[in-house]
């Protein structure tokens, strides 16, 4: 099945919250890894559907403990958990720390996921190059970049892009391709057209696919910080179109690769 993986240039401009987002639209019932290598955010965010916090002992770490001891033992249902929603999860790292013991563990994880029949979701947080996470991002079928709509943001995210041209073999017929979106307003029509032009003005072969849009309700839905129905919501609703474009940008890069 395949990889996706959500991550952002610099900040904290939504990343695990749109990953979550997608989760709950996806067309397919996907796998949610968080493999943020700063730590992750779900098992602080996230219950289990009897309102349990998620176990600390099932995870990411429990995961690459299993691919140190081989690849044929790293059964990714033994460190899978439930939360809210249906959705399966990876439960990432409590520490930056715990994340440079993973070692060469991070570039057999894309391996076990493609195993897992599956689409799986990486939340992958901030990419620097030589992140640890990059065996994941140079795996996947399809990445998504988030960022907010500011000169800033625009700034590192075109930095970023041209620093992993290499890596990502931006604008090959094999190479990953590259998905935007904007966390802004539904009322935004301006923001993804601008960056659009500047992305092709510079010459990185990068869409921007749409907007996450800004909804404090869903949002905190979504977090576990409140209960409520939130199917029609600008967030969810928003989330479901980006995710059908990004199965659309894999769908296209395999059937360049057939």
């Amino acid at each position: 099945m395949a990889l996706f993986s959500v991550a952002s240039a610099k900040g904290s401009p939504g990343v695990s919250l749109t990953a979550m987002a997608l989760a709950c639209t996806w067309p397919t019932d996907p796998l949610l890894a968080d493999l943020d290598p700063a730590g992750g955010d779900f098992a602080l965010r996230c219950r289990t559907p009897e309102g349990e916090p998620l176990s600390q002992d099932r995870g990411l770490l429990s995961l690459a403990a299993a691919v140190r001891r081989g690849a044929a033992e790293a059964d990714l249902a033994d460190h899978v958990q439930e939360i809210g929603g249906d959705i399966e999860v990876v439960a990432g790292l409590a520490s930056p720390t715990q994340g440079t013991g993973l070692g060469a563990a991070w570039g057999q994880l894309p391996t076990v996921f493609r195993e897992a029949e599956r689409d799986v979701i990486a939340d992958c947080g901030r990419v620097v190059p030589g992140s640890a996470v990059m065996p994941v991002l140079a795996a996947s079928d399809a990445v998504l970049f988030v960022l907010r709509p500011t000169v800033e943001a625009t700034a590192h995210l075109r930095d970023r892009l041209m620093s992993l041209r290499d890596q990502l073999s931006l604008g090959a017929p094999d190479g990953v391709p590259v998905g935007i979106a904007l966390v802004t307003s539904h009322k935004d029509r301006q923001s993804a057209g601008d960056l659009q032009r500047l992305l092709d003005s510079a010459g990185l072969p990068a869409q921007v696919l749409g907007v996450i849009a800004e909804d404090a309700k869903a949002a905190t839905v979504l977090r576990g910080q409140a209960t409520a129905r939130i199917g029609s919501s600008l967030l969810i609703r928003s989330a479901a179109d980006i995710s059908g474009r990004l199965h659309a940008l894999a769908e296209h890069r395999h059937a360049a690769l057939r």
